[in-house]
């Protein structure tokens, strides 16, 4: 894994670099007949960390998965315009994905865990180890490689389902509600976690979140979404002054981002419009 810092936010008027991924009017009812989705359009540049913010049951995470290619459009399009396509219409080798459970192989190690990616592409294991290993130190978990799922905290759980999804190298890292069942203090260090490797390597986060303060204090840009049928209802960028650390959750500037996507999630709930 490289820690050469690309640039976070493609430079105003650079044709050079096209949007990640494109959702255009997409739409998604379940056979149930349920509407989870109606003409939602989403745009997302390389290097950001874009937070899907909205109340329960709104299309986040439905939005999230189609996005991955684990669910279909009713209609609409997701485009990737700067991927190579495979065969499924998806973006070759280019996206992770962390769930809210760390969903690991009980039987296997932490080391094996995290090989399984590597594996089901083929490549033998001796190969493959300095690539696990680098990424294992980057979670902070290299001393546990051989420790298996039930010694690990929830938190230590959570960094190999991580570390899993890092090592492949992927363009773009998507997270569901993944720290929501942790105690806050491991939540808050593995949010420091993932800024710090979100800034390390360049990688695009899409990171969806019902939570303000967390949408806050990790995303660069944050989307708020309507209550079902899921659509966007604000979109805006969120920048600071300061690093974010734990300096910065006790700021002023903190304080005014969380009031300001406070007010955008209560005007989407209830139901106002720009």
């Amino acid at each position: 894994m490289t820690t050469s810092q690309a640039p976070l936010i493609p430079a105003p008027g650079d044709s050079r670099r096209r949007p990640l991924v494109v959702m255009r009017n997409v739409s998604k009812m379940f056979s149930s007949g349920t509407l989870a989705l109606s003409d939602m359009s989403l745009t997302v540049e390389p290097g950001e960390f874009v937070s899907l913010l909205g109340p329960s049951g709104c299309g986040k995470s439905t939005a999230l998965r189609i996005i991955a290619g684990l669910g279909d459009v009713s209609t609409g399009t997701i485009d990737w315009p700067s991927s190579r396509i495979n065969s499924k219409g998806l973006p070759e080798g280019d996206i992770s994905f962390v769930f809210q459970e760390p969903t690991l192989m009980p039987w296997q190690t932490v080391f094996g865990n995290v090989y399984l990616p590597l594996k089901l592409r083929g490549v033998s294991k001796s190969a493959a180890r300095d690539e696990i290993m680098k990424t294992l130190a980057t979670v902070g978990l290299q001393d546990f490689a051989g420790a298996y799922p039930r010694e690990l905290s929830g938190g230590m759980k959570m960094r190999v389902s991580i570390a899993r999804a890092l090592v492949t190298r992927p363009k773009l890292l998507l997270m569901d509600e993944p720290f929501a069942a942790l105690d806050e203090i491991t939540r808050q260090k593995l949010n420091d976690d993932v800024l710090r490797l979100w800034r390390e390597t360049g990688i695009t986060v899409i990171f969806v979140t019902h939570s303000v303060f967390e949408s806050a204090y990790l995303s660069n840009r944050i989307v708020v979404m309507k209550a079902r049928p899921g659509r966007v209802h604000a979109d805006f960028p969120l920048v600071t002054s300061m690093s974010r650390d734990a300096h910065y959750r006790t700021s002023e500037e903190y304080r005014q981002a969380c009031e300001k996507v406070s007010n955008m999630l209560l005007e989407a709930i209830g139901g106002e419009e720009h």
